[in-house]
């Protein structure tokens, strides 16, 4: 009996693994994490205009790394359940260091005034 539940537990871990299909026009790790670092930079200028619409300069963002949104968010979600979006996460942030180098003595003063950040936005 036991044997048997330790065989349904392996089956379920791998057949559970691919539980979302590849979307048909996966946004490859690059393009993402570089769509993500300049989301980042379109956030930041929604603290500049508050109450502006800003949703166009997302559309801009889409369209300049040639991806259309609903594959953006298809990709988004795929890395999710996949578990890899902390890797992009951590490209991304590299890309807007190297961007504007001042940004990460901001970054590193905010981590150590506030340890008690979750892991996913370090």
């Amino acid at each position: 009996m036991r044997k048997a539940i330790s065989i349904f537990i392996l089956l379920c871990m791998f057949s559970c693994i691919d539980y979302i299909d590849k979307p048909k026009n996966l946004v490859d790790k690059d393009t993402m994490a570089e769509i993500l670092a300049d989301l980042a930079v379109n956030d930041q200028a929604t603290y500049m205009y508050q109450g502006k619409n800003m949703e166009s300069g997302t559309r801009f963002v889409l369209k300049s790394h040639h991806v259309k949104p609903d594959d953006f968010v298809e990709s988004y979600k795929y890395y999710v359940v996949k578990n890899k979006l902390k890797g992009i996460a951590d490209e991304a942030q590299k890309i807007l260091l190297e961007k504007d180098p001042k940004a990460e003595k901001y970054v590193d003063e905010k981590m150590k005034k506030n340890q008690n950040v979750p892991s996913f936005a370090r």
